[in-house]
């Protein structure tokens, strides 16, 4: 009797390695190509090539539109939120009153039930009295006393009679955040770049997609390239340029205005069609 063929094979008691690969385990590889790749001069928000672009201290760059719609939404949605916890408060005061004045009415009931003989006047939503007046395994008829404790005794067995814990409600917070590095942002934050562009390239010259270059080595930029701007003046050249003059001299190479370390900041990419940057995509 022939064998039978290993993929056909399940009687084993472990995968094979065509299982293996059907179920999905083991390291997935695939290489991305240009398309799935977020280019160096493409708005984080709307992916589509910079318009006036503005960036934050962490690199990532935005159109100046995107980022003010963006910012905007995040304020309304903190003052709608702070408005809900300004009621919740209130709410909260109220329904603290309420329980105040509930228990000043049961003592005074307490008190003329104990020196006139009266029965409870008050009427309490959360304790239902029991109409017979019995209660407990023998069906022995309460006194005043046992019922006010039993109104009062919280059963743990019981989801009607289980206390609530008290839950916190915190104040949310004020500030906006870069939709991107998920990191607190404001609008003074932000500075604008500037790429300087290819002239020589007559082809995209009327083209959204211009070619931008180093103003410094006339190198052309592109995602594999590490890009530095200065947060000072905001010109965007390549690392190398960066460590070679700036980070000495301490100026712009283009319009010669000071420039410390503090100011260099290096800009967010995509990756290439093999490997990601800086893990974001």
């Amino acid at each position: 009797m022939p064998k039978r063929h290993s993929k056909n094979n399940n009687d084993l008691a472990f995968f094979t390695y065509n299982e293996n690969r059907k179920l999905g385990y083991g390291t997935q590889k695939e290489r991305l190509g240009k398309d799935s790749i977020k280019p160096f001069d493409a708005c984080c928000l709307c992916l589509k090539p910079l318009i006036d672009p503005l960036c934050c201290h962490k690199g990532h760059d935005f159109c100046k539109e995107c980022i003010l719609e963006c910012l905007l939404a995040q304020k309304k949605d903190v003052q709608r939120k702070l408005a809900a916890h300004t009621a919740r408060q209130k709410q909260e005061k109220e329904e603290e009153k309420e329980k105040l004045l509930l228990q000043k009415a049961r003592e005074l009931d307490a008190f003329d039930q104990q020196n006139h003989d009266a029965m409870p006047q008050y009427s309490d939503k959360n304790h239902n009295k029991d109409k017979n007046g019995f209660h407990g395994a023998n069906s022995v008829k309460a006194t005043s006393y046992e019922e006010e404790a039993l109104r009062t005794m919280k059963a743990f067995w019981l989801p009607s009679a289980t206390p609530e814990a008290p839950a916190k409600v915190e104040a949310p917070s004020t500030s906006t955040i870069c939709p991107e590095g998920q990191e607190n942002l404001k609008l003074k934050t932000l500075f604008p770049i500037y790429f300087t562009d290819d002239k020589h390239d007559e082809k995209k010259s009327h083209s959204l997609e211009m070619t931008h270059i180093c103003p410094s080595c006339k190198v052309t930029l592109t995602n594999t390239l590490s890009l530095v701007a200065s947060s000072s003046c905001g010109h965007v050249f390549c690392k190398q340029c960066v460590d070679k003059f700036m980070a000495v001299n301490k100026i712009c190479l283009v319009c010669n205005k000071g420039c410390k370390e503090r100011n260099l900041v290096q800009l967010g990419k995509g990756g290439t069609g093999f490997a990601g940057h800086g893990g974001i995509i």
